[in-house]
């Protein structure tokens, strides 16, 4: 089976990039969203905005996985900032991701039976990898372990592993990268948690509580429902934002500064074209050449026109 990358946003900017990336791509409406189905290098890639909040990231991602089968479910996007050690336009790997407003040993009577959800740490080495190669340096998480939080729910291992692997000659560290420019502020990144709820997070009061409720570093509205229906489908995820507040803003407010607001999204969404380019390189068994060809026909006899990607009443 050729490989398949399912790639969302919340927000048409969180994946213009991508968007960009396949000019020649197949649109389809279906299920409220617009899919670009296309081939980048050699694996067939899907985009869509899914829309803000949970149910919407969780209506998106499963159409994606029912549809398009794909091995990976990456989700790119802006965050409001918790972790005083990271600034605006820094990186939070979601390596763990945690409902804000849900009642989560309910919800683990569920299959998966999760009360939080986490990254591929596969797919979380290589985001680190590649940010440490960009000169990127690392900060500490402020996120304790799952049995230490306010709610206190069970601490869990990642439900399942990663199909790839991935050599490097730069191991994670600590330090500065030596040929990071000194004229600037270093941009920063941590390998951190991530808190998700339907309630946009603004104002030092709301801060603060999503903070003793999750120790989160960043505050957003989708990537726990993204990782947690990846890990119902068994299938592999990452979720990386990058930091476009401090939770300090009202959204209107925020909203109308879409300049930033794209440079930011732009950030995470070219990380994620990078984290595309080694998932290819590892996982696939064939020549550039070979899969592109494999993936351009595997796309025409499963999709065709569109017409069989969204079967009609």
């Amino acid at each position: 089976m050729p490989l398949c990358i399912a790639v969302l946003g919340a927000l048409e900017k969180e994946v213009a990039h991508l968007f960009e990336t396949l000019p020649g791509a197949e649109r389809i409406a279906c299920a409220g969203l617009n899919v670009a189905i296309g081939t980048y290098r050699q694996a067939s890639l899907v985009a869509t905005v899914a829309g803000m909040g949970t149910v919407n990231a969780a209506a998106a991602a499963q159409h994606l996985i029912s549809q398009y089968q794909p091995q990976y479910l990456i989700f790119s996007g802006i965050a409001g900032g918790l972790n005083p050690a990271l600034h605006i336009d820094d990186i939070v790997i979601g390596e763990q991701l945690r409902y804000t407003d849900t009642d989560t040993p309910l919800l683990a009577e569920s299959h998966p039976h999760l009360e939080e959800f986490s990254s591929t740490p596969a797919l979380v080495d290589i985001a680190e990898t590649l940010l440490l190669k960009r000169g990127y340096i690392h900060v500490e998480s402020q996120g304790l372990t799952v049995s230490q939080t306010t709610n206190a729910p069970l601490q869990v291992d990642t439900p399942f592993q990663a199909n790839i692997s991935f050599q490097t000659d730069t191991p994670p560290h600590k330090e500065t990268s030596p040929g990071a420019s000194t004229q600037e502020p270093q941009k920063r990144y941590c390998r951190g948690v991530i808190a998700t709820g339907n309630r946009f997070v603004s104002g030092a009061k709301m801060r603060e509580k999503v903070i003793a409720a999750t120790h989160a570093d960043c505050a957003e509205m989708e990537g726990a429902a993204i990782a947690h229906v990846a890990a119902k489908n068994n299938v592999d995820c990452l979720v990386l934002r990058a930091i476009s507040d401090n939770c300090d803003e009202e959204y209107d407010a925020l909203s109308s500064r879409q300049f930033d607001l794209a440079r930011y999204a732009r950030t995470a969404s070219e990380l994620i074209l990078e984290l595309i380019d080694c998932i290819i390189e590892q996982a696939s068994g064939h020549s550039v050449e070979q899969d592109a060809q494999l993936s351009s026909q595997h796309l025409s006899e499963k999709f065709g026109d569109g017409s069989a990607a969204c079967p009609t009443k």
